[in-house]
Protein backbone atom coordinates (compact mmCIF):
# COMPACT_ATOMS: atom_id res chain seq x y z
CA UNK A 1 0.00 0.00 0.00
CA UNK A 2 1.29 3.40 -1.07
CA UNK A 3 1.66 6.14 1.44
CA UNK A 4 -0.53 8.91 0.84
CA UNK A 5 2.36 11.15 1.84
CA UNK A 6 3.69 10.14 -1.72
CA UNK A 7 0.28 12.03 -3.34
CA UNK A 8 2.63 15.62 -2.11
CA UNK A 9 5.79 17.28 -3.23
CA UNK A 10 8.51 15.80 -1.21
CA UNK A 11 9.26 18.60 0.67
CA UNK A 12 5.72 19.47 1.14
CA UNK A 13 5.60 18.33 4.57
CA UNK A 14 9.00 19.54 6.01
CA UNK A 15 7.94 22.80 4.46
CA UNK A 16 4.40 23.07 5.75
CA UNK A 17 6.05 22.26 9.66
CA UNK A 18 8.47 25.43 9.07
CA UNK A 19 5.63 27.63 7.92
CA UNK A 20 3.82 26.32 11.24
CA UNK A 21 7.14 26.95 13.43
CA UNK A 22 6.78 30.37 11.98
CA UNK A 23 3.15 31.61 12.51
CA UNK A 24 3.33 29.46 15.73
CA UNK A 25 2.48 31.67 18.67
CA UNK A 26 4.91 30.91 21.40
CA UNK A 27 5.11 31.37 25.31
CA UNK A 28 7.00 34.87 24.54
CA UNK A 29 4.45 36.39 22.18
CA UNK A 30 1.37 34.73 23.79
CA UNK A 31 0.14 37.59 25.66
CA UNK A 32 0.63 40.09 23.15
CA UNK A 33 -1.03 37.78 20.00
CA UNK A 34 -3.34 35.99 21.76
CA UNK A 35 -6.27 37.50 21.14
CA UNK A 36 -5.30 38.84 17.40
CA UNK A 37 -7.44 36.92 15.17
CA UNK A 38 -6.02 36.64 11.71
CA UNK A 39 -2.61 35.36 14.08
CA UNK A 40 -4.80 32.64 15.66
CA UNK A 41 -6.23 31.31 12.64
CA UNK A 42 -3.31 31.26 10.62
CA UNK A 43 -1.26 29.37 13.45
CA UNK A 44 -4.43 27.04 13.25
CA UNK A 45 -4.68 26.73 9.98
CA UNK A 46 -0.93 25.62 9.36
CA UNK A 47 -1.50 23.06 12.22
CA UNK A 48 -4.04 21.82 9.94
CA UNK A 49 -1.61 21.17 6.63
CA UNK A 50 0.65 19.82 8.36
CA UNK A 51 -1.63 17.24 9.72
CA UNK A 52 -3.05 17.07 6.22
CA UNK A 53 0.27 16.75 4.56
CA UNK A 54 1.45 14.45 7.82
CA UNK A 55 -1.11 11.76 7.04
CA UNK A 56 -2.79 12.84 10.35
CA UNK A 57 -6.35 12.39 11.66
CA UNK A 58 -8.82 13.56 9.43
CA UNK A 59 -10.96 14.71 12.63
CA UNK A 60 -8.08 16.59 14.26
CA UNK A 61 -7.64 18.35 10.59
CA UNK A 62 -11.12 19.04 10.77
CA UNK A 63 -11.13 20.40 13.93
CA UNK A 64 -8.27 22.68 13.55
CA UNK A 65 -9.78 24.07 10.72
CA UNK A 66 -13.20 24.87 12.07
CA UNK A 67 -11.67 26.77 15.04
CA UNK A 68 -9.74 28.52 12.90
CA UNK A 69 -12.77 29.68 10.86
CA UNK A 70 -14.32 30.31 14.42
CA UNK A 71 -11.55 32.72 15.14
CA UNK A 72 -11.45 34.51 11.40
CA UNK A 73 -15.33 34.84 11.57
CA UNK A 74 -14.79 36.27 15.49
CA UNK A 75 -16.92 33.55 17.11
CA UNK A 76 -14.38 32.83 18.91
CA UNK A 77 -12.36 35.35 21.36
CA UNK A 78 -9.40 34.48 23.80
CA UNK A 79 -11.34 33.72 27.36
CA UNK A 80 -8.27 35.63 29.14
CA UNK A 81 -5.44 34.22 31.79
CA UNK A 82 -7.08 32.95 34.82
CA UNK A 83 -4.73 33.73 36.93
CA UNK A 84 -4.60 38.01 35.84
Amino acid sequence: MVSKRAEWPDQALVNSQSLHGLLRIDERSWHRLKGNRNRRAAELLSAALVQLLGDGDVSDVEALTQQALGWIKGELKDPGCPHH
